[in-house]
């Protein structure tokens, strides 16, 4: 659908909650100074927000504050949606360079769910959307680049109910030494690819991403088995996977931070 321009009320609603963040009191005539918007239209937006409850006028006259109710606002920006915002530039800009389609995915329950996705960007996509589906711990790149780099007793629990699992790509979660083998290969190696056996017309390449020093999820690149090996893959984009990795990471502590994260993917 073509945008249409902004809806003015709601950018000085926002930039009126911004200002309001800034300091815990504010007066009307410094939020005037921060806004520029005019006071008349100042006092409705207030009023108007006062009615939801998420300002307060405070006892000085002309002054006002935020209510805690406006944390509500922010309930549902948790870890997954903050990931997929750090994310999808590094990702967009990644696919554009090399055309191959990425994934990112985060561990939910007993499997790893496709939560972003540049397939819609990419020219070279056997899918037309990735988005949630379940992938395998044990058996997709996605899922063993996590589980292999999770802290040893979360990787035992992960194991024991994905055991549970009826699905035949989590088989291999019953033969433990096989596992053991095959994380114990994906920590040396510092990646993950697909088991061969699962979906042979392609393959992926897949590294963990971290924040703060702990795996929250995993980056994968995707191509047609018949262009090029796992080796070859490695080879030719191994670097480039990483170097996304860490920009993402770089560019959630700056979400973390509150600031606003700089462009991404310039070329390189």
């Amino acid at each position: 659908m073509p945008s249409g321009p902004p809806i003015q009320a709601v950018v000085r609603a926002i930039e009126v909650l911004q200002a309001l963040n800034r300091q815990p009191v504010s007066t009307i005539d410094a939020l005037h100074r921060q806004t520029g918007v005019p006071k008349s239209s100042l006092v409705r937006l207030l009023q108007t927000l006062a009615a939801k409850g998420l300002v307060r006028h405070a006892p000085q006259y002309g002054a006002y504050y935020l209510t805690s109710l406006v944390g509500t606002l922010s309930c549902g920006y948790h870890s997954e949606p903050r990931i997929v915002e750090a994310a999808a530039p590094v990702a967009d800009a990644l696919t554009r360079r090399i055309k191959w389609p990425l994934a990112v995915a985060v561990f939910d329950g007993d499997a790893m769910v496709v939560r972003y996705s540049t397939i819609p960007s990419s020219p070279l996509s056997l899918l037309h959307s990735s988005i949630n589906m379940r992938l395998s711990v044990v058996a997709r790149a996605l899922g063993r680049a996590y589980l292999a780099f999770c802290p040893a007793d979360e990787q035992a629990v992960i194991l024991a109910v994905v055991r549970q699992s009826k699905h035949p790509e989590d088989a291999a979660a019953k033969r433990p030494r096989e596992v053991a083998k095959t994380l114990a290969e994906v920590r040396r190696r510092g990646y993950a690819v697909r088991d061969p056996q699962v979906r042979p017309v392609s393959n992926t390449l897949a590294v963990p991403l971290y924040e703060g020093g702990r795996v929250i999820g995993s980056l994968g690149m995707t191509w047609f088995a018949s262009v090029m090996s796992p080796e070859k893959a490695v080879k030719q984009y191994l670097g480039e996977l990483k170097a996304a990795v860490a920009e993402i990471a770089a560019r959630l502590e700056a979400l973390n931070a509150g600031q606003r994260p700089a462009g991404a993917g310039a070329p390189r």
